[in-house]
């Protein structure tokens, strides 16, 4: 038998930690002296105390320590797949953190110039009138009000096109979408009651109120926040079920985004199709990690095993948020797995490259998917930035 004192130097672990996992039941000595109160343990305990120190060193919560510690004891494959899907959830968090980080610096490192002389700051400073919205559902920077004796910005117009397809196999619709005058959606349901989470989710985002004119990015962006949780909070109860999310409020300016799961949202820019959001799942976990090929992420049967989406279970998913600015000629896309899994990203930019507008851009886009087999439903939004 080992000493408290002697099992922390040879586990590594403090005496205060392992009065602590006793007390949770998660490395109990293996006695306990009845008149001291001295514990001691077995130097076969020693194996088990230094996974569980090993484990916390990669951030795996307590509770999840206690359940890979006992599969280790009887399931040692069952243990090693659990330890890699708490360090894809790891991978995924830190791809999303990046993301936001590379979104800060841009905007905080100035106004950059633009091919007509002014600069990416003129893009978005309003003058106090607010924005209005067009009857052909287009929707535009300052109106015509604008205060006299300053210089207004360029004024945008977002045309926008929205398409659901069932497709040829599914036989119920459990995507749902939005295309407003200032928000765009996407969201693709899950489960028996996948129809009901994701319609949820797109009205909960519906309820985000336009944003003022000299709103700021970070403000946007915590409304949107806010939203994702209350639309979480409305999936709860459907049982077994859930919702990938896909969202961007458009500023007049800029188009702040929130994601969680694998929809996607992409940009079309001067023919170069950019994708904005990391799809929340194991396999691009495991290709951020370097363990698995880009190519072979298609073809492997567990591509759509989720790591984030919103199902109402308890603490809502921290969506990846970031903020794009935007300037005439964007073509925006936001669309559901049904188009994102089945279609090369070559294919979909010929799609959206080649299409005269949002409309033609997302009739093609649903051609394009039944034309592969359309095996899942698809929603799709296209967003064009033209001059007003």
């Amino acid at each position: 038998m080992l000493t408290i004192g002697d099992f922390a130097r040879a586990s590594r672990l403090s005496a205060k930690v392992l009065r602590r996992y006793d007390e949770l039941g998660l490395l109990p000595p293996a006695r306990v002296d009845p008149f001291t109160g001295y514990r001691y343990y077995a130097v076969e305990q020693l194996e088990r105390a230094r996974l569980i120190a090993w484990l916390r060193r990669i951030d795996m919560p307590l509770t999840e320590v206690g359940r890979v510690c006992e599969l280790y004891g009887s399931d040692a494959a069952a243990a090693a797949r659990a330890i890699r899907g708490h360090w894809a959830r790891i991978e995924s968090e830190t791809a999303a953190r990046r993301d936001l980080a590379t979104s800060l610096v841009d905007r905080l490192k100035g106004p950059t110039e633009m091919t007509d002389g002014t600069t990416d700051e003129m893009v978005d400073e309003t003058t106090d009138e607010n924005t209005y919205g067009t009857t052909d559902g287009t929707t535009t920077g300052p109106g015509p009000g604008a205060a006299a004796g300053r210089t207004a910005p360029p004024a945008f117009a977002l045309r926008t096109a929205v398409r659901l397809d069932r497709g040829p196999v599914r036989d119920t619709q459990q995507d749902a979408a939005h295309a407003g005058p200032h928000l765009l959606a996407v969201a693709d349901g899950y489960g028996p009651e996948g129809a009901r989470a994701a319609l949820a989710a797109v009205a909960a985002l519906e309820a985000v109120p336009p944003p003022a004119p000299a709103a700021r990015a970070g403000d946007v962006l915590n409304a949107l926040e806010d939203a994702v949780r209350t639309a979480d909070g409305a999936i709860s109860g459907l049982a077994d079920s859930g919702t990938t999310l896909t969202a961007a409020v458009w500023t007049g300016g800029r188009l702040a985004l929130a994601h969680v799961g694998d929809s996607r949202a992409y940009l079309l820019r001067d023919g170069t199709l950019v994708r904005l959001t990391r799809d929340h799942t194991v396999v691009q976990a495991l290709v951020d990690a370097g363990e698995l090929d880009p190519a072979e992420a298609a073809d492997r049967p567990d591509r759509a095993l989720l790591l984030k989406a919103l199902d109402g279970g308890g603490v809502p998913p921290e969506p990846e948020l970031g903020v794009h600015e935007t300037r005439p000629g964007d073509r925006y896309l936001l669309c559901t797995d049904g188009l994102s899994a089945v279609a090369p990203a070559e294919a979909v930019h010929r799609a959206l490259a080649g299409a005269v507008g949002p409309d033609d851009a997302a009739e093609a886009l649903i051609a394009l998917a039944r034309d592969l087999g359309g095996p899942d439903n698809v929603a799709c939004v296209v967003a064009d930035v033209v001059p007003a």
